[in-house]
């Protein structure tokens, strides 16, 4: 049939096969097939196989070059005349070949005899992605037939791109094992399908002789282990999923499925081909596990809401399920293993529905925090796969290849650099501790961005050798002195493009996820210029952005105080100001003035210094009715980074903290009660000794064991921490066997002790030295007192003097 419709791309791939073509059979050559898997708009999967021959670029300069010439014949390849240019403005040739494998090979030949490559590092895959500008989703012409694993397969059809936003069928699984995690009781199977069509929600219970026929809701009971995987294989592929899914999905569940499939000669081939599945496991807490099953993507629950900045207390599914859905599990992490069991040999029923509940929960979860719909739309704006989408460099890599093309522009293949050059952090300005009332934040909306569009920062338009006078309307000098062209170049035509879009959803009241996702990929290009994996590594541009950011910081607070208002901070892209206002309104109107007179002056100032137009854009942020900012502990000089206030947000009052104890991992339930509770009285200017006070008195009289616990992450394996023991590597070692990386602890008056192992009472004056009294001395040393002062004076009545 001939057929033309929209689809979206999971799972990019090639194979090298025969090339049976009478030539082909003559010289025994092998060609390159690029295989894309993906799901269509009208719900079926679909397969292209297209023919397709790697190339890569030289300057035509080269080609004079008689050991090229003789390389040209080995690798019997061909030149293919071009209208592109490198960066130098010089004119370069194709050099076509038969198999991806014989790029690498051909280029190591030419750099080993000083001939530079252009392009020869690209992936294969994406390299004819690229040349067709498809990002994800793609318009398909040409006829089809039906596969044994994909409804439909399509042999050199036609493709371009398209804007089809896919809706794509996620399978959530999970297994449950007996206490030694060596036999599988049960596999469920959890998806609400396409369009809230097609779901299947079902467990594979391997169930004991005696129960083989009891009657269980929402199970399949199969009599042996080996069958129950053989009905697992085949219902995957009749489900037909685009992204397979899980809570640590491929550290455990896919594991220990790939073992069982090896133990009983069942094909691992869970994909949408006949092609094997593969499991890469990383021991290591540094790397990431990965799962390869061909023409679907395995994504781990935990991975994908890290990927999408969910930040969480622990990546346990209980606490996930709590903050999102107001779920829990249907069975404790407590005696577990010993619970289930049990569940196993007593109660199958409630054993099935532990373990479709938890499947559901993952899938649940990944939809509520649009974790999947982040990671498909990040997918589409890069044109990277969808398990590759926080590869900031190769999503920036992607993007700057698609716009070279454009301007008929080739560019260097990666070489990997060192960093040799010191890089510039973001500018702190050294803070005026104190309390003050009616604090305005002003923010610079998109910083660094905004100095690349504004300053032309870009690989292209970099001038390594500038002349000694710069004409102004020729190029543009930044603040540490490097040189950039003045026109338009392709890194800040990216960056506008992707801005556009974000302005476009906002104002269309797109998704949150739509929005956000435009957000993290505009301001990661900054940090890939500083990558010494990215092709544009260069320490100049970096710098260039980071000097150009604290100049134009300093400028903007320079302009505040000339209007007679006090900057008490500033850092990377804010300013903090105390306003004088007499209420909320009068400081609202305040900062809406500041924000209009600076940027009112920067149109005009970029406009004379550099002859061009300003995208700098100062928002009146944030005001706080009352402000903190701290002094650095055992200094009368204020803090950097670290502050809290009473925030107004909507008319209404809201405790904010920043770079605070609160906020820190490393810092008990009890310090954030304490916290709270104590700035909250600061903010209402309430006495606090006596709080102080009773808060330790009802901490020593063991109110509060409940909220001592401490988590810490181990990053390497127990046996590497030889030179330093931290208190959770003391607290894990006294545990038989780490089921995760988190160890929950609390420090006893015999030491760290972990939670499942609690065998001494708290040691108090602990908590209340290292939890208690540095977050009351944050408070006390802007008034030039401490903790101890408040146990030194019992009848003291006021510390502050309100």
């Amino acid at each position: 049939m001939h057929d033309s419709i929209n689809g979206f791309i999971v799972y990019p791939t090639y194979r090298i096969v025969d090339d049976e073509s009478e030539e082909g059979k003559a010289k025994r050559r092998k060609k390159a097939l690029v295989y894309l898997f993906g799901r269509l708009e009208n719900g079926e999967s679909f397969l292209t196989i297209n023919h397709v021959r790697p190339y890569f670029y030289v300057k035509t300069e080269d080609l004079k070059n008689t050991k090229l010439q003789k390389a040209l014949k080995d690798f019997d390849a061909v030149t293919e005349d071009s209208d592109f240019r490198n960066f130098e403005d010089e004119n370069v040739t194709k050099i076509i070949l038969w198999i991806p494998a014989d790029v690498a090979k051909f280029r190591k030949y030419l750099e080993e005899i000083n001939i530079e490559c252009y392009e020869a590092d690209i992936r294969f895959y994406q390299r004819f992605l690229i040349d067709k500008d498809i990002k994800g989703s793609l318009t398909i012409k040409g006829d089809f037939k039906k596969g044994n694993y994909v409804d439909r397969i399509y042999e050199e059809p036609e493709l371009k791109s398209s804007k089809l936003i896919p809706d794509l069928k996620v399978l959530s699984i999970d297994i449950e094992t007996d206490s030694k995690a060596k036999g599988i009781y049960c596999i469920s199977l959890y998806t609400e399908g396409l369009n809230n069509k097609s779901s299947y929600k079902q467990v594979l219970l391997h169930a004991s002789d005696k129960d083989i026929g009891k009657p269980l809701h929402n199970a399949i009971s199969i009599n042996t282990e080996k069958e129950m995987l053989e009905k697992f294989s085949e219902l995957v592929k009749e489900i037909d999923p685009d992204i397979i899914t899980g809570w640590n999905v491929i550290d455990f569940d896919l594991k220990l499925i790939k073992e069982k499939f090896d133990k009983y000669n069942i094909p691992f081939t869970l994909g949408r081909i006949d092609w094997p599945c593969k499991i890469e496991i990383n021991d290591s807490f540094m790397r990431d596990s990965s799962a390869d099953f061909p023409g679907r993507m395995v994504l781990d629950g935990i991975q994908m809401l890290r990927t999408s900045f969910v930040k969480l207390d622990n990546y346990k599914l209980e606490t996930a399920a709590q903050a999102y859905l107001g779920e829990k599990k249907l069975i404790g992490q407590k005696n577990k293993a010993e619970e289930i069991d049990n569940l196993y040999k007593n109660d199958q029923q409630k054993l099935v529905d532990y373990n479709l509940k938890d499947s559901e929960l993952v899938y649940k979860i990944l939809f509520k925090t649009s974790a999947i719909q982040l990671t498909i739309q990040r997918s589409m704006i890069t044109g990277m796969t969808l398990e590759r989408v926080r590869a900031s460099v190769a999503s920036l890599d992607s993007l700057f290849l698609r716009y070279a093309k454009h301007h008929k522009l080739v560019l260097n293949s990666t070489k990997f650099s060192e960093k040799d050059v010191p890089f510039k952090g973001g500018f702190v300005m050294k803070s005026k501790p104190g309390i003050y009332d009616y604090v305005l934040v002003l923010d610079f909306k998109s910083l660094y961005p905004s100095i690349i569009r504004t300053l032309n920062i870009d690989p292209y338009s970099y001038v390594k050798n500038p002349p000694k006078i710069l004409n102004k309307d020729k190029f543009i000098q930044a603040a540490n002195g490097a040189v950039f062209k003045n026109q338009d170049g392709i890194l800040p035509s990216i960056i506008q493009d992707v801005w556009k879009q974000r302005d476009d959803a906002k104002k269309k009241k797109a998704q949150a996820h739509v929005i956000y996702a435009l957000k993290i990929i505009m301001n990661s290009f900054y940090g890939v210029l500083g990558n010494p994996s990215c092709r544009f590594y260069n320490p100049a541009m970096s710098n260039a952005i980071t000097y150009t950011a604290e100049e134009t910081i300093k400028l903007a607070a320079k302009k505040v105080e000339e209007l007679g208002y006090e900057v008490i901070y500033s850092d990377t892209d804010s300013i903090f100001l105390v306003s004088k206002a007499k209420n909320i309104s009068d400081a609202e109107n305040i900062g809406k003035k500041i924000e209009k007179h600076v940027n009112d002056f920067y149109e005009d100032y970029i406009k004379e210094r550099y002859h061009r137009k300003s995208f700098f854009e100062i928002q009146f942020e944030k005001l706080f009715k009352v402000f903190l900012m701290p002094t650095i502990r055992g200094s009368e000089e204020g803090a950097k980074k670290r502050y809290a206030g009473l925030l107004i947000v909507d008319g209404k009052e809201e405790m904010s903290f920043t770079g605070m104890e609160f906020v820190r991992g490393d810092w008990t339930e009890l310090s954030k009660k304490f916290q709270i509770e104590l700035f909250e009285k600061v903010f209402n200017k309430e006495e606090v000794s006596g709080y102080i006070k009773k808060f330790v008195d009802d901490l020593k009289k063991g109110k509060y064991d409940d909220k001592l616990i401490y988590k810490k992450s181990i990053n390497k394996p127990l046996s590497e921490y030889t030179k330093t023991t931290p208190p959770h590597v003391k607290a894990a070692r006294q545990l038989k066997k780490l089921t995760s990386n988190q160890i929950f602890y609390i420090i006893t008056k015999n030491g760290p002790e972990p939670v499942e192992k609690l065998k001494h009472k708290p040691d108090y004056d602990h908590y209340i030295d290292k939890q208690l009294k540095p977050i009351a001395d944050t408070i006390l040393s802007v008034y030039g007192k401490n903790f101890d002062d408040i146990f030194r004076n019992s009848t003291q009545s006021s510390l502050f003097g309100y």
